[in-house]
């Protein structure tokens, strides 16, 4: 299925000899410091930024079908994330802004066509917006990847893709969402409805951002819901202009509204708002806390939570090390680290533990980072600049406690937020980076012995969200399948993301699930109806 290319194709794809010539003409030998790393010759590439091929046409707030201004008229700037320059001035919604928006997806559910349509009609819109994605793919793509900075090729060929796979998967489950007739124990005719929520709140992150919307607004609108839904204040633009693509497609006005803003304040009044009856979120364990907080201390709504990861990637000595090098270097590297099931903690066992550091040092050297637009460019900037600092931060304490930076370390270029592709050996799990999440370009290696140790291991951290396993041995699997106290494994994979999977996670990794029929649970409300029976022929 297409939801497979991110898990599949990545991984499968072989360069090209003219992306092979690109690749070797961005680097050149240059001797670190420490005189293991090779520098990037891509200063033009990074210091220079290509002209995005698309323009903003939306950066206002979408409230009851209609872009408007903030009430409070305060804007903030969207950056682009290879210079730090100002793409576009965006309206800063804050709670009279939530509270503007939650009024109209009130007023569309109690009063307005979407739920009361059938759920065939509601497929056929969902069909449509899938349709007007399609047609717009580029140009969506090079949105995402301005504002963003995730290559190009990635956006365009995978995750624009995904959102439309993603939209049609939920329009099949439109017309499918069925109710039950139970048995009783007396005369009674028993009925058993799923019903549509009400008003759901969605708060989405800046990595995906317009997977996040998918997993989201698919399946709510698939049940009959309205939406408020806030973008990440870093990458407000692309789920503005889909958002409009949905109207074209027949979406009724006020089912679905996006607020821009800030977490402290349009965030915080979503999570609090007393008359939105689902919450759904994604982004760091801290944050998570504090939504959780807020909903329950307003009117005590659901929440989904999908949280952060510090996933184990398990290489055992029966591998083929070659493709454990590169499914490794994949689930680290991808989206410049910044994935919440990122492969972190790369466990490799102690037999095969020095050829796999040197492979995989090779192939992080190897690694294309430049501007994003670039075809061939596996790996944009970082974020921002916080996420930058942040980065960076956890490599020098990585270097302080004691592990052994084998390649990277350091920024790449003077302009933006790239980083080099580090890789740590010698890493002890006490040490910072093989317990927090870095969200970034960083491999932390660490070294087993033997399958019961690097159970115990991956499973002593607080996050359950992921772990890859790489081995040729079916019982080795099956142990390691079991064991790991996470919501995803991947055998011998690594982020196969289809759309009929669910994703989340154990522990503090998040609550709830996103993705497949059981992200539709969300969004339904279960009511009994129990009418007496007058004489039945059958009970």
């Amino acid at each position: 299925m297409a939801a497979r290319w991110i898990g599949s194709s990545l991984l499968s794809r072989s360069r090209s000899a003219s992306s092979r010539a690109l690749a070797y003409s961005l680097f050149r030998k240059d001797g670190s410091a420490s005189g293991v790393f090779r520098r990037f010759s891509i200063a033009a590439a990074i210091e220079e930024p290509i002209s995005p091929p698309v323009q903003v046409k939306y950066s206002q707030l979408l409230i009851n079908g209609k872009f408007v201004d903030s009430a409070s008229g305060k804007t903030f700037p969207t950056l682009d994330p290879r210079s730090g320059e100002v793409i576009a001035q965006v309206a800063e919604g804050d709670a009279e802004d939530v509270n503007r928006a939650v009024t109209a997806a009130r007023k569309a559910f109690d009063e307005g066509p979407w739920p009361r349509m059938t759920a065939y009609e509601r497929s056929r819109i969902l069909n449509r917006f899938a349709d007007l994605i399609e047609k717009h793919n580029d140009e969506i793509a090079a949105l995402e990847t301005w504002d963003n900075g995730k290559p190009f090729e990635q956006a365009s060929q995978i995750e624009i893709p995904m959102l439309a796979r993603l939209m049609r998967y939920y329009a099949g489950w439109a017309d499918k969402i069925h109710g039950l007739v139970v048995p009783a124990d007396g005369p009674h005719h028993v009925q058993v409805l799923h019903e549509p929520i009400g008003v759901a709140g969605q708060i989405i992150p800046w990595n995906f951002p317009l997977l996040m919307y998918a997993w989201k607004v698919g399946p709510a609108l698939a049940c009959g819901n309205t939406i408020v839904l806030k973008t990440a204040e870093q990458t407000p633009l692309s789920a503005l202009y889909v958002s409009k693509l949905f109207l074209e497609a027949g979406l009724p006005e006020g089912v679905l509204n996006v607020i821009s803003g800030f977490g402290p304040t349009a965030g915080a009044a979503l999570a609090s708002h007393m008359d939105v009856d689902k919450l759904a979120f994604t982004g760091s364990t801290s944050t998570g806390k504090i939504v959780l907080e807020l909903a329950a201390r307003s009117n005590l709504k659901p929440v989904t939570l999908e949280l952060g990861g510090k996933s184990p990637m398990i290489v055992m000595d029966d591998a083929d090390i070659d493709q454990a090098v590169e499914l490794a270097h994949f689930a680290l590297f991808f989206n410049q680290g910044q994935c919440c099931c990122a492969g972190s903690r790369t466990f490799v066992h102690e037999r095969v533990y020095d050829e796999f550091i040197e492979k995989a040092k090779a192939r992080a050297i190897k690694r294309v980072v430049g501007d994003p637009f670039i075809k061939g460019v596996e790996q944009g900037p970082q974020i921002d600049e916080e996420q930058f600092s942040k980065i960076l931060h956890y490599i020098k304490s990585g270097v302080e406690d004691g592990a052994t930076l084998v390649t990277g370390g350091t920024r790449a270029g003077t302009k933006g937020y790239y980083i080099q592709p580090t890789i740590f050996t010698d890493v002890q799990d006490g040490m910072k980076i093989a317990q927090e999440e870095i969200f970034g370009p960083v491999q932390s290696i660490l070294k087993f012995k033997d399958l019961n140790e690097v159970i115990q291991r991956s499973n002593k951290t607080r996050y359950g969200l992921a772990a890859g396993v790489f081995t040729n041995n079916l019982h080795t699997a099956n142990t390691l399948m079991r064991a790991l106290r996470v919501g995803s494994v991947w055998i011998n994979c690594f982020d196969v993301f289809d759309a009929a999977i669910p994703f989340g996670g154990y522990k503090m990794s998040g609550q709830g699930r996103e993705k497949g029929i059981d992200s539709l649970k969300n969004y339904l409300q279960i009511k009994a109806v129990v009418t007496p029976l007058n004489n039945p022929a059958w009970l």
